[in-house]
């Protein structure tokens, strides 16, 4: 029997991720699933992103089954049995035989025809109604095995923020997270209703709004660049830029936060640098106002003296506040990685302090949860440029909610000492850290 449509997508999507280091949102979006039906499209990203989520989870369940161990398993076949455990764990009104067949028809068109029979075996003998959250465990047990998270990943959460915080994290990961655009005018809500879309306000920004049904990425609006979907904590942090005339985001693809800063200052000179050709294309369709200029040149060295009163370091990261959108993560990452990470910040926030003019500020951004990519970078670029000083980040954040720019009421929720820090579960948003720093 052919397999599905939805199925072949994501079963291509997922070798993509695991050979190619490639992104499951990036793919989900690309020409890959054009000839698909809406409802296809959708069966495809739940199969996609519930696979990446639960993968551990997935992989603990059948293992038992398989006469060897699963690293010596074809790729495909690795794959397919994800897949299928994944549809009788979660898409249980899928019928038994459809998952059973349409997995071991997976093996065979990827020419690994020698394990369709264990393959067949090992799904005839799983459960339909597994039990994937595991809740007989407690602490970091239940934290890694029924929440599929890497345990040092998990352990290193509940260090810093607490084991009741670290839960919260790791549930808000499995779970499909809210889909929020960023308005640039009202008028775009009563398009966007026309259009079939319905919306609720957001919770954190008075611009932002949650989609609760519709497609978004279907309408006029979108397509033209004049709405797009932004997770609330990163309009924030772009809110917390501040006012300014001349505004560097050293940092700017793929370009939500420098299009958040072209439409609240449309009187300022925006440049937004980009490293790599092909970003800064992106860059350009997804911030096309005409007050910003795209570059393409290295954070490490741009062409400017110190003239921004604004500038912007949204620095390349672990990516560990946005685990319910990029499951993937979580899989690949390792405590090398941060290290090289923080290297990477420490040399671009150094850099980027150079163009900030006497009296302008320099806001330092990431979407991680992981104090070495935070705090420790800020404290380091603290010390190596004294003429700087911290800028509280509360004392911004309530500036925001009389200028009704924030509507979250409790500002302490958003704040960890001096800086931003939320938490995904707690917040209403992704993990996000700010630091603002001010030259003297």
């Amino acid at each position: 029997m052919p397999v599905s449509s939805a199925r072949a997508a994501a079963f291509t999507i997922l070798l993509r991720v695991e050979r190619e280091s490639a992104y499951a949102v990036e793919l989900l979006h690309s020409a890959l699933l054009d000839d698909l039906s809406p409802s296809d499209r959708n069966l495809t990203m739940e199969i996609v992103m519930g696979v990446l989520r639960w993968r551990s989870a997935l992989d603990a369940t059948f293992a038992g089954f398989i006469p060897r161990a699963l690293n010596k398993l074809d790729l495909e076949v690795l794959i397919a049995l994800r897949m299928g455990t994944y549809q009788l764990a979660f898409l249980t009104r899928i019928p038994l035989h459809a998952v059973v067949n349409e997995t071991v028809e997976l093996v065979n068109q990827a020419k690994k025809r020698s394990a369709s029979g264990m393959v067949n075996a090992v799904m005839r003998k799983l459960k339909p109604n597994l039990d994937p959250y595991a809740s007989n465990l407690k602490g970091l047990e239940y934290l890694s095995t029924a929440l599929a998270h890497p345990q040092w990943l998990a352990a290193r959460w509940v260090e810093h923020f607490g084991y009741g915080r670290a839960d919260l994290i790791c549930g808000y990961d499995q779970s499909i997270p809210v889909t929020t655009l960023r308005l640039s005018h009202v008028e775009d809500e009563d398009e966007l209703t026309r259009s079939g879309i319905q919306l609720i306000s957001g919770a954190l920004m008075k611009n932002a709004r949650r989609v609760k049904a519709g497609d978004v990425i279907g309408t006029e609006l979108f397509r033209n660049g004049k709405v797009a979907i932004q997770d609330e904590g990163s309009q924030l942090v772009a809110a917390l830029v501040g006012k300014g005339e001349r505004i560097l985001d050293c940092c700017a693809a793929p370009g939500g936060k420098t299009a958040a800063l072209a439409t609240a200052l449309p009187e300022a000179e925006i440049v937004a640098a980009e490293l790599h050709p092909h970003r800064a294309r992106l860059l350009l369709q997804m911030a096309p106002q005409e007050n910003v200029q795209v570059i393409t040149a290295d954070a490490l060295q741009l062409p400017f003296a110190a003239d921004f009163d604004r500038v912007l370091a949204d620095v390349p990261c672990s990516g560990t506040g946005t685990l319910a959108r990029n499951p993937e993560i979580k899989w690949r990452l390792t405590l090398d990685d941060i290290q090289d990470l923080q290297a990477r910040q420490i040399a671009i926030l150094n850099a980027a302090m150079k163009h900030v003019a006497p009296g302008g500020r320099i806001i330092y951004s990431t979407c991680s949860l992981e104090p070495e990519e935070n705090e420790q970078v800020v404290s380091a670029c603290l010390q190596a440029n004294r003429g700087f000083r911290i800028v509280l980040v509360k004392d911004e954040l309530l500036r925001l909610q009389e200028l009704g720019v924030l509507v979250w009421k409790d500002v302490d929720q958003l704040v960890k000492g001096d800086f931003l820090r939320t938490i995904p579960g707690a917040c209403p948003c992704d993990g996000f850290f700010a630091a603002i720093l001010e030259r003297q």
